[in-house]
């Protein structure tokens, strides 16, 4: 919504900076909500509020500066009416929607919000986009910080190791790396995947060239039976948190729909990302921004898929290939510009990457080999072979490549460094 966007914009430019020690504490307020709808009607209840001990994100931008997402949280301090937090966001039910079976039934997924720990009285509002990809608020709830219903209890004791330490969290992008699969027995070998792909992401640029603005930390929770289910193969396991291949149907997604059980093991350490690490050589991930991201731990490509789930969950990034099978049904409108940074419809190109595209670069560009190394808009991204375009021939969101986001990607991979690390 134009109008709507030109007041969150408008309120970032009064207040360039809000100071986060006249609002908030140094811990987390996370808040757990039931997103229950179908293809045609949603609706957000709360579930429970938790103090968390971590606050793991930037005490700087406190304002979300991108337009990512498909749902947002605004945070207003009641008395005031001043916005204090904003972010953008996915989850696995926006996916869902997408699919055919939310044309036929309704189901209820959990989700997870987590703010700073504020000193007074807020106002939350939700925020959910239309197919034209315009926000609506669909919800607001009011939080006292002294309710005595708001739960310190941690159901589970365990223990965070340092996988990564560059500095404060404050001032660095956080991940927090979650075992799922892993017995008790194989904790050593958890702690050395945990190793291992860490050198993975700051193999590739432009995670290397900023290696010291990250923290990534692991924590140790054994689950009882190593491995993942694979329901296709009657093959299930009893996992920390409960990951699963066959997510909508399609084999290699691997997810989990127990977000209050991951949200759980997370607190133990702070966090701007979630990524968890299944212990299997099945080939399969996911992930979804600002949600969560998985990978396999001991597939021939999951260095690949580590950081082309990485590339989703944490720049919003979209998948620029367009032959394989997928869930969705008609993901992205064609005459929609869309979300993801390194998509477009060319409905709005101004709004991507055409700052990038020299004068002598053809919009369409052909894929033939005088542009194979040259920024443009290459047919074929985001599912579809037609109408949705992608900014390189090819990338690591297209193809299984390591050490291969193409110019568009790391700009904007580079961007969210700098917000989180500022």
């Amino acid at each position: 919504m134009r109008i709507l966007s030109f007041i969150i914009l408008f309120t970032s430019i009064i207040y360039p900076q809000i100071k986060f020690d006249d609002f908030f504490l140094d811990k987390a307020l996370r808040i757990d909500y039931y997103h229950t709808g179908n293809s045609k009607q949603e609706l957000y209840s709360i579930d429970e509020l938790k103090e968390e001990p971590f606050w793991g994100g930037s005490k700087v931008n406190l304002i979300d500066k991108f337009n990512y997402g498909k749902y947002k949280v605004m945070v207003y301090d009641e008395s005031s009416n001043r916005l204090i937090y904003s972010r953008t966001y996915a989850t696995l039910f926006s996916e869902w929607l997408t699919t055919d079976e939310a044309k036929i039934t309704t189901k209820t997924f959990s989700e997870t919000v987590i703010i700073p720990y504020p000193k007074n009285s807020v106002k939350v509002e939700f925020y959910s986009r239309d197919k034209r990809n315009e926000l609506h608020k669909k919800f607001e709830y009011v939080i006292n910080p002294d309710d005595y219903f708001i739960s310190e209890e941690r159901s589970n004791r365990y223990k965070n190791f340092e996988v990564l330490h560059s500095g404060s969290p404050a001032v660095k992008v956080d991940i927090v790396i979650i075992p799922d699969g892993y017995t008790e027995d194989e904790t050593e070998k958890f702690k050395d995947d945990c190793d291992k792909f860490a050198g993975y992401l700051f193999g590739s640029s432009p995670f290397r060239e900023n290696k010291e603005k990250f923290n990534i930390w692991g924590v140790i929770a054994p689950s009882e039976n190593s491995g993942t289910d694979i329901p296709a193969d009657n093959i299930w396991k009893s996992t920390a948190v409960g990951t699963s291949f066959y997510t909508f149907d399609t084999d290699r997604y691997l997810m989990t729909i127990d977000n209050k059980k991951l949200r759980d093991i997370a607190s133990y350490a702070p966090y701007d990302q979630i990524y968890i690490l299944v212990n299997t050589d099945e080939y399969g991930g996911g992930s979804i921004y600002n949600h969560y991201s998985v990978c396999v731990s001991d597939n021939l490509f999951s260095e690949y898929v580590f950081l082309h789930e990485f590339g989703h969950g944490f720049a919003s990034l979209g998948d620029e290939y367009y032959t394989s099978d997928v869930a969705y049904a008609e993901f992205y409108s064609k005459d929609v510009e869309p979300l993801d940074p390194n998509l477009t419809t060319l409905v709005n190109f101004d709004s991507k990457w055409k700052d990038m595209v020299k004068e002598d670069t053809p919009v369409p560009t052909p894929d033939i080999p005088e542009y194979a190394d040259k920024v443009g808009a290459f047919e074929g991204a985001g599912y579809v072979a037609k109408g949705v375009y992608r900014p390189f021939e090819d990338c690591t969101m297209r193809s299984i490549t390591v050490d291969n986001f193409c110019p568009v990607c790391k700009r904007v991979i580079q961007n969210m460094i700098n917000f989180y690390s500022e």
